[in-house]
């Protein structure tokens, strides 16, 4: 999958007692029948002689990363530095290592601390892709103001517009995708997905649709074309805004579709028919749910229904908080609740809970295709975002197929509906959009 970007591996500088401590730990959390090789930067190997799989620790920061900063940050460190490298696949190397890691209790890690803390607990600058800790980011603003919002969605979307259509494909569409039968492509997933919620929605010819974190402008343009829609979409990201609105044009639909670079809080249009909000949850935090549904709500007329498309915990007991790799390389400030407490806030903020679909391996198949893309465009993505950017793509996006895979993570899409003053709903009596 990921072509080899690595590093020569450093040569033997005097630390040698060191390195032979080193490959001797290794060995003891790698033993030789697992199907991964940690080369050595002096030369030495730990692992399983001939895997075709593994990783390569090019000189003593790798291990000084991995020391100062255990576990998902240590190594991201190392790896999107280049002193960390991968031979063979990233997510084959993360499939077999991360259950290892799971049974890594604090004996096994005092015992490497002690082994190979003399030599190797060294403090190493972060690379430049890492965003300072959430402590220090408090001079950006309240956590989920608007400026905060804002810096934090550019630090994510607006990487580069051409980045994205190597990784994302035709579609530009930037969540998960719904796979209609075995074999089916990734580009008909997406089509398919904002199909569906289209369907799920009830769309039909002159109805106003209000899509929040529009991103580039795919489900708009979608429910414009094939269900003759008005919609509004609304994105924090300039650079989405700007390739989105030039794509309403290109395909001539600016009749029918506006595309604001806008924080949805700052709509001020009511009456919609519809809302659909895609991947845009992770984003409030759990703090802000209430509000946020509240004022999806307050946009939308009696009768009129809510999509929400988002990743969940798999339970309400989880932090919501991400881990320190996807908070300061890839989601800033992002959160991820459980499905219960969703519908739960939905239920509180003015919706009828209607329908809830979980398309968590949806979402494996989705993250396999963009990693499937970013390997095939890997050297003109690098040339674009720089190679530490690309790193921090392809990390994130093996460990998230990894993570949706193993039960970690869900995808809910729910619908909700406001119900008018009488009970009424406008809904079918069973659901009507197939599959």
């Amino acid at each position: 999958m990921y072509r080899t970007d690595h590093g020569r591996r450093g040569q033997a500088n005097g630390e040698g007692s060191a390195t032979r401590g080193l490959a001797r730990a290794f060995d003891q959390l790698l033993p030789g029948d697992v199907p991964l090789r940690i080369d050595m930067y002096d030369g030495s190997s730990a692992g399983s002689p001939d895997a075709q799989h593994g990783m390569a620790l090019n000189s003593p920061a790798a291990v000084s990363y991995l020391l100062s900063a255990p576990g998902e940050l240590g190594l991201a460190r190392a790896y999107v530095s280049g002193h960390l490298t991968i031979t063979g696949n990233l997510y084959t190397v993360l499939r077999t290592l991360i259950p290892l890691l799971d049974t890594f209790g604090w004996r096994d890690a005092v015992r490497l601390l002690r082994e190979l803390a003399p030599g190797h607990l060294h403090r190493f600058t972060p690379p430049e892709e890492e965003l300072v800790g959430r402590i220090r980011r408090g001079w950006f603003g309240l956590r989920h103001s608007k400026g905060r919002d804002s810096v934090a969605i550019s630090r994510h979307y607006d990487v580069s517009n051409r980045f994205y259509e190597m990784v994302l494909g035709p579609s530009m569409a930037y969540t998960c995708a719904c796979f209609p039968e075995e074999g089916a492509t990734l580009e008909h997933a997406q089509w398919h997905k904002f199909d569906l919620v289209c369907r799920k929605l009830g769309l039909e010819p002159g109805m106003r649709l209000l899509d929040v974190g529009c991103g580039w402008g795919g489900m708009a343009m979608h429910a414009a074309e094939h269900y003759g829609v008005q919609a509004l979409g609304v994105t924090l990201s300039r650079q989405q805004a700007n390739w989105a609105q030039k794509a309403v044009v290109a395909r001539g639909l600016a009749d029918r579709v506006e595309v604001r670079h806008l924080d949805y809080r700052d709509v001020t249009e009511t009456g919609f028919d519809a809302v659909s909000s895609i991947g845009l949850t992770e984003h409030i935090g759990a703090r802000g749910l209430s509000a946020y549904f509240r004022f999806l709500s307050s946009r939308l007329r009696d009768g009129g229904r809510l999509l929400n498309h988002c990743i969940t915990r798999p339970t309400s007991t989880a932090p919501h908080r991400v881990g320190p790799f996807f908070d300061r390389y890839v989601f800033p400030d992002g959160e991820l609740e459980g499905i219960g407490e969703i519908t739960s806030v939905m239920q509180g903020n003015g919706f009828e809970i209607r329908h809830d679909e979980n398309l968590r391996e949806h979402y494996a198949r989705t993250l396999a295709g963009w990693c499937d893309n970013l390997d095939a465009n890997w050297e003109d993505a690098a040339a674009e975002a720089g190679v530490g950017r690309v790193r921090v793509w392809a990390l994130y996006m093996a460990a998230s197929r990894l993570a949706f895979e193993r039960h970690q993570l869900e995808l809910h899409q729910t619908l909700g509906v406001r119900a008018s003053a009488d009970g009424s709903s406008g809904m079918p009596l069973r659901p009507d959009w197939g599959v």
